[in-house]
């Protein structure tokens, strides 16, 4: 796997101390008491491991499977709820965390969703935010990187389910991805 990755673009170390000054955040802003996080299924899974794990109070944790890429490189405009459930979120302050901020679609319909849903409030998270312009109107409370527009992969982000468990993040060869997206 990492003979497929062109270039580290962050690296385990940095990532770690960047967690640590996000989990100080978090702690600060959020009324005492119990923090419910709702996870966003896959990608988000290891970045909010390390992150709940600097948090010293007690966590409910929910999980929910969306899905918008659908295993290519770019969003296909649509979000799908792909749980039968909803977590239940009424009159609760959530924090919701995600992988990656590039479209905006995914946590704009979760956040839509979650005010529907009669959530308190809704502060959002993700371990990476594209500097790029977005097809819906939202930003993240505590952003871990900002990058450019490129296609990364580990620390949790996938291609066609691969490279999730790298420890970094990392911009793939240009010729991983065509390879892969020839045969998809």
């Amino acid at each position: 796997m990492r003979n497929d990755i062109e270039r580290v673009l962050i690296d385990e170390a940095v990532i770690e101390k960047r967690l640590d000054a996000m989990a100080g955040a978090i702690e600060r802003d959020f009324p005492q008491g119990t923090l419910v996080v709702i996870i966003l299924l896959k990608g988000a899974l290891v970045f909010a491991a390390d992150l709940l794990r600097r948090i010293a109070r007690p966590i409910e944790i929910e999980c929910l499977n969306v899905a918008s890429y659908h295993g290519g490189t770019q969003s296909s405009g649509t979000v799908d709820f792909l749980d039968r459930q909803f977590p239940e979120v009424r009159g609760r302050h959530v924090l919701l965390l995600d992988d990656i901020l590039d479209t905006g679609r995914t946590l704009h319909a979760v956040i839509a969703r979650l005010h529907a849903e009669g959530a308190a409030a809704v502060h959002t998270g993700v371990l990476l935010a594209k500097d790029k312009a977005r097809a819906a109107a939202v930003s993240a409370d505590y952003v871990g990187f900002e990058i450019g527009d490129e296609f990364v992969v580990g620390y949790g982000l996938d291609y066609l389910g691969k490279y999730r468990n790298l420890p970094y993040v990392g911009v793939l060869k240009a010729a991983v991805v065509g390879a892969g997206e020839a045969g998809a």
